[in-house]
């Protein structure tokens, strides 16, 4: 008699049978993620070229982009701006501001992914919500 049994074509193997599980320190994550934010379908190149899963991927970017990554610097954080009118008359006790040069019409944004944007300081902050998206778009 012939075995006509159903036999699948592929084995799956468990972790328990490669050995060990990979783990990632912070610092290599960081290191995948920044080499994700290339041009569009880069994220799944880096992905295979680690071989590692594109979901996996995706979590650590939203990690990194969220702080929790840092590698071994100090997370991205935003200050918060305030303007003053120029014209308004300083309180008694805050301290003189330096003065600011007139020539200084361009503001300088450093994004999560290690960007630098220089937009004009009156730019329409629609333009400059739309630059920011095209630029880190995680």
């Amino acid at each position: 008699m012939s075995d006509h049994r159903y036999r699948p074509e592929v084995e799956i193997l468990s972790v328990t049978d490669t050995g060990r599980r990979r783990r990632w320190t912070d610092a290599q994550k960081v290191r995948i993620v920044e080499e994700s934010f290339g041009p569009r379908g880069s994220m799944s190149e880096t992905a295979r070229r680690h071989d590692i899963g594109r979901t996996l991927l995706v979590r650590w970017r939203r990690q990194y982009r969220d702080g929790e990554l840092s590698g071994d610097a100090a997370p991205l954080r935003f200050m918060p701006v305030t303007l003053a009118d120029p014209e308004a008359p300083a309180k008694a006790n805050a301290p003189e501001p330096a003065p600011v040069p007139t020539a200084c019409d361009r503001a300088e944004i450093t994004l999560l992914n290690g960007r630098r944007l220089s937009v004009a300081a009156m730019i329409d902050p629609a333009v400059l919500t739309r630059l920011v998206q095209v630029l880190d778009p995680a």
